[in-house]
C-alpha cells in the first residue's frame, strides 16, 4: 500500500533515497528539429551519481525553505516517489509555478504513483493561485507519454534557465 505525505526539511538526507532507484533505460526520445517534434533513437541510461543526490537534497531543501511543496510516496516506509513545486513565481505575471521534480522509483513506474504525485502538485499550485504548472520534462518517449496523459502540452513560452540547464528536455506546461 502506498502512503503519501509532505516532506519536511528534517526528512531530507541521503538515507531517505536508500531504496529509491532513479535508473531509467532510455531508447527513444523526442527531439525538436527545424521546428518539428520527432522521435529519435537516443539510447542511454539515466541515473544519479552521489553528486546528483547531493544537489537534489540541496535543491529540495531550498524549495522547502522558500515555502514550496515537496510531497512523497512511501511503500513499507521506503521512499518510492516524490514531486516538488517551487513557490517562487517563474514569470512576472504570476501565472506559472515550476514543477521542478517528479520521479518514481524504477520498480514501481506505471502503477499510478506518478499520477497521484502530479495531481497533488497541481492541487497545491492551484491553491497558491497559479494558473499553470511549468515543467522541463525528460524527453524520453515514456516520460512524454506520461506528461501528455496528465494534460501537459508544449509550453507557450520557454524558460531560458531551464533550456540552458537541460537543452534536450521538452518544455511543457499544464493548465490548472
Amino acid at each position: 500500500m502506498v502512503q503519501y505525505r509532505n516532506l519536511q526539511a528534517e526528512d531530507l538526507n541521503r538515507q531517505l533515497f536508500e531504496h529509491f532507484i532513479r535508473r531509467q533505460i532510455v531508447t527513444r526520445c523526442w527531439r525538436r528539429e527545424s521546428g518539428e517534434w520527432l522521435i529519435r533513437d537516443v539510447p542511454f541510461v539515466d541515473d544519479w551519481s552521489e553528486e546528483d543526490y547531493r544537489q537534489l537534497l540541496e535543491h529540495l531543501s531550498g524549495i522547502l525553505a522558500s515555502g514550496g511543496f515537496v510531497y512523497a510516496a512511501f511503500v513499507r516506509g521506503e521512499l518510492k516517489g516524490f514531486v516538488s513545486v517551487d513557490a517562487v513565481w517563474l514569470d512576472p505575471e504570476r501565472e506559472y509555478l515550476d514543477l521542478t521534480n517528479l520521479h518514481v522509483s524504477q520498480e514501481l513506474r506505471g502503477r499510478g504513483i506518478g499520477r497521484e504525485l502530479f495531481r497533488a502538485a497541481a492541487q497545491w499550485a492551484r491553491e497558491q493561485g497559479a494558473k499553470k504548472l511549468y515543467l522541463s520534462a525528460h524527453s524520453s518517449v515514456e516520460s512524454q507519454a506520461f506528461y501528455r496523459a496528465m494534460g501537459c502540452v508544449e509550453a507557450e513560452t520557454y524558460s531560458r534557465k531551464h533550456v540552458e540547464a537541460e537543452p534536450c528536455d521538452c518544455q511543457m506546461e499544464c493548465r490548472l
